[in-house]
């Protein structure tokens, strides 16, 4: 697929006119103050009610627009082996028309980076994958396999795109992902995210900021996400070594009370 194929299909004409009657809405980040958190937004699940009815609509391209002019700082998919919902067709179209930032999540086999090369995303984030999830479950083992790992990542980097990786809050892992020469890594939130607040949610949250602590100190940029959602990110989003948030299912299912716009804005003042 090519850009100039892109170019031919009907969506894309659509997708601007949308997007022109928001134009009085476009988000400024100049508005902010430096050093502020970011939020990107993972769009996958407009692509998963989407393929439930093996439909056109919702179109994840024209949610991803329309969360950018909300204050989206960047998009954030995942491609995966069995294109459960997110399709090639979508990330030449995400390439083409988002104005802030992409960010592809994949695994890291020779299928995606060649995917990756071809569509040349801002970031790759590379993830665990299995058929049999319902959705990432854990971190990346970086430290188990330094050697794909170190095979893998110069093409991508070669080619302008910055490498993630998604892991988990474990010291010995986060040392791994900046040996293997990653630029930035995801901390998985899943833990914290999961537990209710109380002590066990705080060891977790300990966790997280010792592991953002020594992110920084290798000198890699440190995200955050998996799970966070309205009630939980408060904490998270005062832990200063985070730059950025990847927060997906829990704005999408407020969206479809709201609107993508409204619940986008609604997790950019929480980041404030």
């Amino acid at each position: 697929m090519t850009f100039k194929s892109v170019k031919s299909l009907s969506i894309y004409n659509t997708i601007n006119f949308h997007v022109s009657l928001f134009a009085f809405d476009v988000y400024n980040p100049m508005q902010n103050m430096e050093g502020h958190m970011r939020l990107s937004v993972n769009v996958d699940h407009f692509a998963t009610i989407r393929e439930a009815r093996r439909s056109d609509e919702p179109d994840p391209v024209l949610a991803a627009l329309l969360a950018e002019l909300a204050g989206a700082e960047g998009i954030v998919c995942h491609i995966r082996a069995d294109r459960r919902h997110i399709k090639e067709r979508d990330l030449f179209l995400f390439r083409q028309s988002l104005k802030t930032k992409l960010n592809i999540e994949m695994a890291a086999t020779e299928e995606m980076k060649r995917i990756a090369l071809d569509v040349k995303p801002d970031v790759v984030s590379l993830v665990p994958e299995r058929d049999e999830e319902l959705t990432t479950e854990g971190g990346l083992d970086v430290a188990d396999n330094q050697e794909h790992l170190k095979d893998h990542i110069p093409a991508l980097q070669k080619a302008g795109i910055k490498v993630s990786i998604f892991v988990d809050p474990d010291i010995d892992q986060i040392t791994a992902c900046r040996d293997v020469g990653a630029n930035l890594i995801e901390i998985n939130t899943a833990k914290y995210s999961d537990l209710k607040p109380g002590e066990e949610r705080d060891e977790a949250l300990v966790e997280v900021k010792r592991s953002a602590v020594h992110g920084r100190q290798l000198g890699l940029e440190v995200h955050a996400g998996h799970g966070l959602d309205y009630k939980n990110i408060g904490p998270i989003a005062e832990i200063p070594e985070l730059t950025e948030f990847s927060i997906g299912f829990s704005i999408i299912a407020r969206s479809a009370i709201v609107g993508i716009e409204k619940a986008v804005r609604e997790m950019v003042e929480l980041l404030k």
